[in-house]
């Protein structure tokens, strides 16, 4: 895994493997771009394991409460469209709404995002 900076001040994580499969690897994540001073940072979807995405397991509720609470934007970039729970739906729609955690289709979009 590489941490990058990017325009604007943002982490780019980058990582040809899973980086977050469970709580304990999104807090280490977190801790990572804390304390490299970022406060803003965009992660890829390919790096996520897919019981991210599944809400029962509340991996995701946990790990973004916890970038919430670090006021670490973050911004996930994938194709969202093959999750068709309505729950993640919903909370896909609703993150997006409210601008600190974003589920975007492009490093593009989420860089503009980023960068409100």
């Amino acid at each position: 895994m590489e941490i990058i900076s990017i325009e604007n001040g943002i982490a780019e994580i980058i990582a040809e493997d899973l980086i977050i499969t469970n709580v304990e690897d999104g807090t280490d994540l977190l801790g990572n771009i804390y304390y490299q001073g970022f406060s803003k940072a965009i992660l890829y979807e390919k790096n996520i394991a897919p019981q991210f995405f599944d809400l029962s397991t509340k991996i995701a509720g946990e790990i973004l409460q916890k970038f919430s609470n670090y006021r670490v934007s973050l911004a996930i970039v994938g194709n969202f469209e093959n999750y068709q729970s309505k729950s993640i739906k919903d909370f896909i729609f609703e993150s997006n709404k409210l601008g600190k955690i974003n589920f975007l289709n492009s490093k593009e979009n989420a860089i503009k995002a980023l960068s409100k």
